[in-house]
C-alpha cells in the first residue's frame, strides 16, 4: 500500500486495541494537540512505508495531520517518546508471538566491502568466527562479500 492515510488509520487502529492507559504517555503542561499515540502511529507508518527522511515525511503528510504538529517539535516528542515506541514494539511483538507456531525469516545480505575488493580488504579478519563469507543473493541478484544470517531450522523445532 502506497496510501499514508489508509496505512496510519490501520496501524493507529492496531496501537488502540493494545489497551495502553492513555493516549498521552509524557506529562506536559499544555494538552498536545497530536496525542502521543498518533505521533507514534505516524513514525511507526513512516519506518512501514521505508519512509527514512524527515522531511519526505512531511512532504507527504495529509494537511490534516500536518496542521496538528510542526516538524520541529515533531522530531523532540518522537525522541523523548523512545522508551514507549519500545515498549509498544514489544507488546507487539508479544501478541504476534502467540498466535503463531512458525515464523519465516528474510534476510538480505550484509556487505562489508565490493566483491573486487574482498581480496585486499582487512575488515574483520582479526578472529577467524568474524570472517566474511562471499556469497550470491538470488532476490538482490548479486554476488556479495559479506554476511548473510544463517537460520538454523533445527534449533527451531
Amino acid at each position: 500500500m502506497h496510501n499514508f492515510t489508509a496505512n496510519y488509520d490501520k496501524i493507529l487502529d492496531v496501537l488502540k486495541k493494545l489497551g495502553l492507559e492513555s493516549e498521552n504517555f509524557l506529562y506536559q503542561i499544555r494538552k498536545p494537540k497530536l496525542t502521543d499515540l498518533r505521533l507514534i502511529a505516524i513514525n511507526l507508518t513512516s519506518e512501514y512505508m521505508s519512509i527514512d527522511s524527515e522531511h519526505q515525511l512531511f512532504r507527504i503528510l495529509p494537511a490534516d495531520i500536518k496542521l496538528l504538529i510542526e516538524r520541529s517539535v515533531y522530531n523532540r516528542r518522537k525522541r523523548r517518546l523512545f522508551t514507549y515506541m519500545e515498549r509498544i514494539r514489544k507488546l507487539l511483538a508479544e501478541k504476534f508471538n502467540d498466535s503463531e507456531k512458525y515464523f519465516i525469516v528474510d534476510s538480505m545480505p550484509l556487505e562489508v566491502c565490493k566483491l573486487s575488493r574482498s581480496s585486499r580488504s582487512k575488515i574483520c579478519k582479526e578472529t577467524d568466527y568474524a570472517l566474511p563469507n562471499k556469497g550470491y543473493c538470488a532476490s538482490q541478484k548479486m554476488h556479495y562479500y559479506g554476511y548473510k544470517p544463517e537460520f538454523d531450522y533445527n534449533k527451531a523445532n
